[in-house]
């Protein structure tokens, strides 16, 4: 088990709150933290938590992008869910437009804000740890969120990667029945600065190495669909058109991308294609045949947990009490966490998940463009 598996799993009670870090920073703190005093004497790190003001409430919300699932879901989730447990708290959040520059500009602005608390998901794990690093030494507690930044961290939320990536490439097998054994499939990774991205291929190959061929894989740069479409036509160049009988793709995202080239080639019937994220435009894609299945991954549950955590840090304590177990990163050994299951979702088992869930209405599915399709599907308002 490397660096970025959960090295434990033993239960830990009831989910209970946690601590963060807030406030607005002084700027004689500010000037201590950077180095030399006007004395010329070096400055000494502080403890965590020494460089803020502890009566503050304010957590900072530093989400990668600004796709459907963070401005849906992740982030009014954790607003609702920091507002229930604590009224007096702020909760400050901005996207970095997938931008790494961009994200390290927002840390260094909250910590200049004085925040108690930032929960961060990094746009690059091992770009944004220098950041970690200023932030920490500020007195600011880091919650890694569903991405395992690298640098001094409080604690981690996220999914069982590896489980996702199982869950891909077992269904994958299932969609391919016995053509697996003598067929071959593409299989679009994630981007390779991203720790999770790794998480998924390593479970998705425990499911497929050995029963099915492998004839191109790519990881595909900043997650991007038109870099999935572009690997998907370069596939089809080298392989032929009739040789690829399955997709493995680590998310939505890349799938559409993939699909967009498989139609672009006029491959009919389309071959099984996996997903992630139970985004809408991914369910419809189920709905119509486009798509095998998604991964869903209950936001709720992994925005509550964080926000659990950072309220906790905020009051000073550990997040012990919400932890589930702990994981290794490439610079911090036992971080408390919550690795939450994954559910695996085919056309079959969309109205008792993402509808029973709510994170869907049938309507929201079956627009005109649907109907049909759903009206096969048994999906009737």
């Amino acid at each position: 088990m490397d660096s970025t598996h959960a090295r434990g799993t033993h239960a830990r009670g009831t989910p209970a709150r946690r601590r963060t870090v807030t406030a607005a920073l002084a700027a004689a703190g500010l000037a201590l933290t950077a180095g030399l005093t006007a004395c010329g004497n070096a400055a000494e790190v502080r403890e965590p938590g020494t460089g803020v003001d502890r009566d503050g409430r304010s957590i900072g919300l530093l989400l990668p992008d600004d796709t459907n699932r963070f401005n849906a879901f992740d982030r009014p989730l954790f607003e609702q869910r920091v507002a229930e447990l604590c009224a007096d708290c702020e909760v400050e959040s901005a996207s970095a437009q997938a931008d790494v520059a961009t994200q390290q500009q927002q840390v260094d602005a909250m910590i200049t804000k004085g925040v108690r608390v930032l929960v961060l998901d990094a746009v690059d794990s091992r770009s944004l740890r220098s950041s970690v690093e200023r932030a920490r030494e500020a007195g600011i507690e880091v919650v890694a969120y569903d991405r395992l930044v690298e640098g001094p961290i409080s604690a981690y939320v996220s999914f069982d990667g590896e489980r996702v990536g199982r869950l891909q490439g077992e269904a994958l097998l299932r969609a391919l029945g016995d053509r697996a054994r003598d067929g071959q499939i593409v299989m679009m990774n994630g981007a390779a600065t991203d720790p999770n991205s790794a998480w998924f291929k390593r479970g998705a190959l425990a499911a497929l190495e050995g029963r099915v061929a492998i004839g191109k894989a790519y990881d595909t740069a900043e997650w991007l669909p038109v870099n999935a479409h572009m690997n998907m036509s370069g596939a089809i160049a080298s392989l032929g058109a009739d040789s690829i009988d399955g997709v493995y793709s680590a998310n939505d995202g890349l799938a559409a991308g993939i699909i967009s080239a498989l139609k672009s080639a006029k491959i009919r019937p389309l071959p099984p294609v996996t997903g992630q994220d139970a985004d809408l435009a991914g369910i419809q894609r189920i709905v119509a045949g486009e798509q095998y299945m998604t991964v869903y991954k209950p936001f709720r549950q992994e925005a509550y947990a964080a926000a659990e955590m950072a309220v906790a840090l905020v009051r000073g304590q550990r997040p012990d009490g919400v932890a589930t177990g702990t994981v290794d990163s490439p610079t911090t050994r036992d971080i408390p966490s919550v690795l939450l299951t994954p559910v695996s979702v085919t056309v079959g088992d969309i109205e008792k998940t993402v509808i029973k869930d709510g994170m869907y209405t049938v309507d929201q599915i079956c627009t005109p463009k649907y109907a049909a399709d759903c009206e096969r599907a048994g999906l009737t308002p």
